[in-house]
């Protein structure tokens, strides 16, 4: 009986031909899958049908992902297709309803795309979260980046994103295809925004600190430098007029001694340009940048689906000035071009006005000064002459509150957080929900109550109020101008401090101090005054007001304590909302440690 197991072809038993022949199969059938299956992944592949083609592709050419500097381009299977084989081949297989769906011709035209976008983004997002962004993170890795190649807030969001526990498609939604993150509830974006301790990096990569540290030694020395250069510049400038007076004074006492043998008349000195007979020139300035703000309300601010910032706000406790003290400039350029918050841009407005301000204080007053370039006239073109307010050109206000020292505190929430931005609320005159006649008929009693403006709703904060709608959910108003308080609760409020303090110089008109509260209240205030003038093409402004008052609606200052300040230009004849504001800033007498140190 033969046994085949002896068989041999060209000297090789038939079983060992066999095992041969199976592995060179294997190869065969593995080497054609994965070709068939990276052939799947190609980008011609990936938009060969219309609704691919047609739509997402044409989004995506226009971003970055598509075309850069460097030339690395992300297809799509980039960040749609795992890397690794198992998930890559679990994704094949859930491709498969996308080939059902497309034999059903479910999103075959454009109008169909549109009315499932949402759902298919959603879907897209929450595979990402649930894998840590994993396809992200082929090309980026948060804990190899290099801050100092970053803007500030994205440093700041990356570092906050590393130690919460947040992954990459928690902020980066829309970066490829059109963003529609806007049109997802407020509850399921922050449940699916909501950061997982597990993602945390512990500790923060050193390399990202030391990077950190670099950028922003380097930030503070450039500013340093800036600041020397002014001091020097003015230091010039102070010492020519100088020199100029007393050739003056000297020149006229000479003609005098000529005229009049043996007189021993004197020039009298010139008077101070300013109302504090403070020598500026021996006070620190700080460079303060103020912003066109547009119609971003304090509202705004807190919905996550307005304002990426809103989760690190209110969760995380984060100043504004946290993430966009170094950004403001792009901000008031992106927003004065209608290009978001404007929906009636001023041409040739500018977005933001630098200005160099000084503070010190002596035993009794608070002396504070601000230098700007003028702007060039930018008529307005909603209002006949093309000025809001034709009595001043120029308005400068300065708010200040005590920062509250607790949750059980009294005093403003959130104003050491967000500053001024406390007070300007969606529902104000030129904002977006601002009241219409009607409105304010529904409410005599509240109207009465309130100082109204042009028709409008002036600033308030949210302790004069019962209620504030923040998010607008279901088609809501947003703000609370008619949810008014009884009016001795509100007196009780702002005896204990529940307040901003406000000092404003018009150049047409007198010094005014006042209050926020249920209303902006403005007086006379023959305790605080200012003065101002145009020299050249450079304004300058002093004020001086008490350091302590007894009075509802002033603050007192004193040392070891730390108030918010912020500050508004309302430039070229501008009125309302139409002004620039500054951030929070922290303001001290004498504690280095404070944004601005009022040294004495």
């Amino acid at each position: 009986m033969l046994n085949w197991r002896n068989w041999k072809i060209w000297g090789v038993p038939l079983i060992g031909m066999g095992a041969i022949s199976l592995f060179a199969a294997g190869i065969i059938f593995w080497g054609g899958f994965n070709t068939a299956m990276e052939a799947t992944n190609t980008l011609e592949f990936c938009i060969s049908c219309h609704e691919m083609e047609s739509t997402v592709y044409q989004e995506y050419k226009t971003t970055i992902h598509y075309q850069n500097r460097t030339g690395v381009r992300a297809v799509c299977s980039d960040c749609h297709v795992p890397k690794s084989w198992i998930h890559k081949v679990v994704r094949k297989i859930k491709a498969s309803k996308e080939v059902y769906h497309k034999i059903l011709g479910s999103i075959n035209t454009s109008e169909k795309f549109e009315a499932k976008r949402l759902t298919l983004a959603k879907n897209v997002w929450h595979e990402m979260k649930a894998t840590d962004s994993r396809e992200c993170r082929n090309c980026h890795t948060i804990d190899s980046m290099n801050p100092e190649f970053q803007r500030p807030r994205a440093r700041k969001q990356h570092l906050s994103a590393m130690k919460a526990g947040q992954t990459c498609i928690d902020c980066h939604k829309g970066i490829a295809h059109k963003d529609v993150r806007h049109l997802v509830s407020e509850e399921e974006l922050e449940k699916l925004e909501k950061p997982d301790p597990k993602l945390a990096f512990t500790p923060v990569p050193q390399t990202f600190l030391d990077g950190l540290k670099r950028i922003e030694a380097k930030e503070a020395a450039e500013e340093e430098k800036k600041l020397a250069e002014f001091a020097a510049n003015e230091a010039d400038v102070e010492a020519r007029i100088k020199s100029a007076v007393t050739s003056a004074v000297a020149a006229e006492k000479a003609k005098n001694t000529a005229s009049t043998s043996g007189s021993s008349d004197t020039a009298a000195a010139p008077a101070s340009n300013d109302n504090s007979n403070v020598d500026w020139s021996k006070v620190t300035v700080k460079n303060v940048t103020l912003f066109y703000p547009g119609q971003a309300s304090f509202e705004w601010i807190q919905t996550g689906k307005d304002h990426g910032g809103a989760r690190a706000f209110l969760k995380a406790g984060d100043r504004c000035a946290t993430c966009h003290i170094k950004e403001v400039k792009d901000m008031g350029a992106k927003i004065v071009s209608g290009e978001k918050l404007e929906p009636t841009p001023i041409a040739g407005k500018r977005g933001h006005i630098d200005v160099k301000m000084q503070a010190t204080h002596d035993d009794k007053n608070l002396y504070l000064r601000f230098r700007w370039k003028n702007g060039k006239h930018t008529p307005v073109p909603f209002v006949d002459g093309g000025k809001m307010d034709p009595k001043n050109q120029v308005k400068l206000a300065v708010m200040i509150a005590e920062n509250p020292q607790g949750e059980d505190d009294p005093k403003v929430g959130l104003v050491n957080q967000a500053g001024c931005w406390v007070t300007c609320h969606h529902d104000s005159r030129y904002m977006p929900h601002k009241p219409k006649p009607e409105d304010f008929e529904k409410f005599p009693d509240a109207v009465k109550q309130l100082t109204l403006e042009d028709g409008g709703v002036t600033k308030y904060i949210k302790s004069s109020r019962t209620k504030i709608e923040v998010k607008g959910r279901r088609g809501k108003i947003r703000g609370g101008w008619q949810k008014l308080k009884d009016a001795g609760d509100r007196e009780a409020a702002v005896k204990e401090g529940s307040f901003l303090d406000i000092y404003r110089y018009s150049s047409g008109e007198k010094a005014e101090n006042g209050h926020v509260a249920a209303s902006r209240v403005m007086s006379g205030g023959n305790e605080f005054t200012s003065s101002g003038k145009l020299d050249g093409n450079t304004w300058t402004v002093t004020m001086v007001r008490p350091l302590k008052s007894d009075k509802a609606g002033d603050v007192s200052i004193q040392a070891g304590k730390t108030y918010t300040i912020g500050f508004a230009i309302h430039d070229d004849y501008t009125d309302a909302r139409f002004h620039h504001v500054s951030l929070e800033y922290y303001l001290a007498l004498d504690d280095e440690k404070a944004d601005i140190n009022v040294a004495k």
